[in-house]
Parts: C-alpha cells; sequence; structure tokens
C-alpha cells in the first residue's frame, strides 16, 4: 500500500481536496487530477453549454459526485515483468501495450486494488509465470476484480486471468487471499489463451464460491458474472438513472420502450412507475441477464426482444403503415396488439457512438410523443438531436451529469418531445 499512501500524501497545500496522480499523463486514465473538483464541474458546465448553444434552451446545472476519488467498482490490472525481472501490475501507457506499474489508483476502489496487489506478491512467492505477450508465454495475464454492494457492506468478485488452464498453488491462493480479505465472495479463473486485446476469454472456471455477484447498492438485485456489463460508478448511477426516470415521467398506462438497453438496469426504474417497458438488445447475453434480473427482482411488468433496435422500430413502423395503406389486407394480429407495440416514451441509451439515422427516422414515423436520450458522448447526442428536430421534434431539457470524476468524459440526459404527436409526419 506505499503507491498509495504516496498519492494521497500529494495534495496541493491550498487545496486539501485535490490529489496530483504521479501517473497523470502516462495512462491516460485521469486526466483532471491536481484540479480543484469544483472547477472540474465548472468546465464540463461550460463545455456542455457551448455544445447546445445552437438550441433555445437553458442548460441545467451539472449533478456532480459526492465521493469523487476512489469510485470505480471495476479495477483491471495486466501483469508483466520489468526490465529487472519484477513482478508489475497496472496499466497499459497511453496508446501503446508498455505497462505501467500502478498501485492505488486514485479511480479505483481501494480495497479492490489492494487486492490485486495481493496477489502480485503471491505471484512473485510463487514464482507464477507472467505471461509475455511478445513471445505468447507464460501464465498469469490480467486480474480484473468487482466490487458490489450487498446489504450496507461491500462484496468482491476476483477473475484472475490466465493463459493456461493449468492452475498450481490454487488452493493456498485461495486460503490466503480469503483470510486478508474475507469480503471476497467467489474467484473466477477465466481462461484467455488468444493473441488478443480482450481481457477476458471465453472459457471461466469457478474457483471459490458461485462465479458471480450480487450488487443490490441501486434498490435491486443485479447478478454480476465476470463479463456482465453494470455501471463502474455506483453511487452515480443511481442519480442517474432516477433522473431518466423523472426526465421520461411514465404513467401507470405508458408503454415505455428501451433502446439499446443491455442487462436493463434503466428499464428497472422505469418499470417502477410504468405499466410496461419492453427492452431491445441485440446482445444475446445482455438479453438472458436482463430476463434473469427481472425475474430475480419478481418485476412483472417487463419483457425483452433480442434484436437490432433500428431493426426492430423499422418493422414496427412498416407494419403500421402496411395496415394503414392496405385496410382490407388480412393481417395475422388484432389491430389492438399492433397499437399495443407503439411506445408511449423511447428511453435510449446507445453508445458512444450514437444513434443512426436510420433508427431516427423509424422512432419519428411512429410519432413518440416523448423520448429520454442518455448520452455518454455529447458530440453524438447533439448531431441526433438535430436529426430528431428536423423530424419535428423540440429538446425539452438538458442535464450532465458527471458519471467519471478526475476526467473529462461527461454523461448527458436530454428530453425531447414531438410537436405535434397527434399528427403523422
Amino acid at each position: 500500500m506505499k503507491d498509495t499512501q504516496n498519492i494521497k500524501n500529494n495534495r496541493s497545500e491550498k487545496n486539501k481536496n485535490i490529489i496530483v496522480c504521479p501517473y497523470t499523463g502516462k495512462c491516460g486514465g485521469c486526466s483532471n487530477t491536481g484540479i480543484p473538483y469544483e472547477k472540474q464541474l465548472a468546465d464540463k458546465q461550460k463545455r456542455i453549454e457551448k455544445l447546445f448553444k445552437d438550441f433555445d434552451i437553458k442548460v441545467e446545472k451539472i449533478i456532480g459526485c459526492d465521493s469523487p476519488f476512489y469510485y470505480r467498482n471495476k479495477v483491471h490490472s495486466v501483469f508483466s515483468r520489468d526490465k529487472k525481472g519484477n513482478v508489475i501490475r497496472g496499466m497499459y501507457a497511453q496508446d501503446s501495450h508498455d505497462v505501467i506499474n500502478v498501485s492505488g489508483c486514485l479511480l479505483e476502489d481501494e480495497t479492490a486494488d489492494a487486492i490485486i496487489n495481493e496477489i502480485k506478491k503471491l505471484a512473485s512467492h510463487y514464482k507464477m509465470k507472467i505471461y509475455d505477450e511478445d513471445r505468447e508465454t507464460g501464465f498469469l495475464r490480467h486480474v480484473l476484480v468487482r466490487a458490489a454492494g450487498y446489504h450496507g457492506e461491500k462484496a468482491f468478485m476476483v477473475v484472475i486471468v490466465t493463459a493456461e488452464v493449468q492452475f498450481e498453488g490454487k488452493n493456498n491462493l485461495i486460503k490466503l487471499l480469503r483470510q486478508k480479505f474475507p469480503g471476497i465472495v467467489t474467484i473466477v479463473q477465466n481462461i484467455n489463451n488468444k493473441h488478443t486485446n480482450m481481457i477476458l476469454g471465453e472459457r471461466n472456471i469457478v474457483i471459490y464460491g458461485k462465479g458471480y455477484v450480487i450488487d443490490d447498492s441501486l434498490g435491486f438485485e443485479f447478478r454480476i458474472s465476470p463479463s456482465a456489463f453494470f455501471q463502474i460508478n455506483s453511487a452515480q448511477t443511481g442519480k442517474l438513472y432516477d433522473l431518466a426516470l423523472n426526465m421520461a415521467s411514465p404513467k401507470s398506462t405508458d408503454h415505455v420502450l428501451d433502446a439499446y438497453c443491455g442487462t436493463g438496469t434503466i428499464r428497472m426504474f422505469l418499470s417502477r412507475r410504468a405499466g410496461h417497458v419492453t427492452g431491445i438488445e441485440l446482445n444475446p447475453d445482455a438479453v438472458r441477464g436482463a430476463v434473469e434480473n427481472a425475474e430475480r427482482n419478481k418485476i412483472e411488468n417487463i419483457d425483452f426482444i433480442c434484436a437490432d433496435a433500428t431493426e426492430y422500430l423499422q418493422g414496427l413502423s412498416e407494419e403500421i403503415s402496411d395496415r394503414k395503406n392496405n385496410p382490407g389486407k388480412q393481417h395475422c394480429e388484432n389491430e389492438n396488439a399492433i397499437i399495443a407495440k407503439i411506445p408511449d416514451i423511447l428511453v435510449m441509451d446507445p453508445p458512444r457512438s450514437g444513434s443512426t439515422p436510420e433508427f431516427i427516422n423509424a422512432a419519428a414515423k411512429l410519432n413518440i410523443p416523448r423520448i429520454v436520450y442518455v448520452s455518454c458522448d455529447p458530440e453524438t447526442l447533439v448531431r441526433d438531436i438535430k436529426l430528431f428536430a428536423g423530424h419535428n421534434y423540440r429538446l425539452e431539457r438538458v442535464v450532465p451529469v458527471d458519471m467519471f470524476p478526475q476526467t473529462g468524459h461527461i454523461e448527458t440526459v436530454v428530453t425531447i418531445k414531438k410537436v405535434n404527436p397527434n399528427n403523422e409526419n
């Protein structure tokens, strides 16, 4: 923990809330450390206001983070050796595959970081063969630790990524880790023997516990497996999803469509107030996880469709158009069932690249009255809002959320409404 303490001691004398990271500019992770958090928020606020200057709307005050350090609940380290042959753990230098020996990262959960440090010591003590990317030889490649909130305490899942199945000394490692960190509830060995940039391979071997961890910090129980998606800042996630729910303002009779839904975390928040929520997700593993999470929480007003969101909306739009243009044609579904598919509210949380013109066109054809757009890239968000504006949608609210303090990333939630929802395009 020496490196961690050194980072904590590296504080500005003028502002005790500032911690200057010695790795800034090397790993590319926390570009804003050394800047007072209030100024970070002000800078992000100005950036969003500048991006939205062409819209006749006031950007609301950014939602800051109560604890802007050590918030990442997912901690990953690459294992390597330095020039002297010592075992090191850390992350790749920016734009390279050179490993920086990092310990005590300002963004990462401190106990998760300590667990990886302990594995580093054990790897050195037991003379584990560390994976060499260039030669594609060795055993230990990565360690991933996920921290979850469960019944007010922290629980940890440790994923040890190896290039080989044979794991000598694993029982001793489990015993020693559990003795020092009783919060570890499961340890998984993940096999990745491919020459790839991907951290995890396709095969998991549970060597302790159940192979997953449960998080209930958001008011629901989520089962998190090694590869499952889960927001990395749990405290801010609750604020983000509460905001999206309030901006959607669903009534008990409303049908909400959640596009790009992933494992369905935001949809479960929506289910608290909406009549019914339908999630669209292309990844079948994510859909299975979403179904399992809904069943675990006994939520019955949710269903899931494994499909491309754009193709689903296009198909629904064409089906409705076909019925209107061919009233005498025999259709396999009754009219009410088709109409029931049209959402009253669309919630969309696309990847960083944003949505597509095809998706936006299909959504506009359905005359969806209200759309809540959750974005992790404000530039693509502005681009997409302009496309919606071309379909007679008006921007109603813009709220930035600081999901990733000490970095330049900004999450933004907006509401757009159809100007004349009863009129067709």
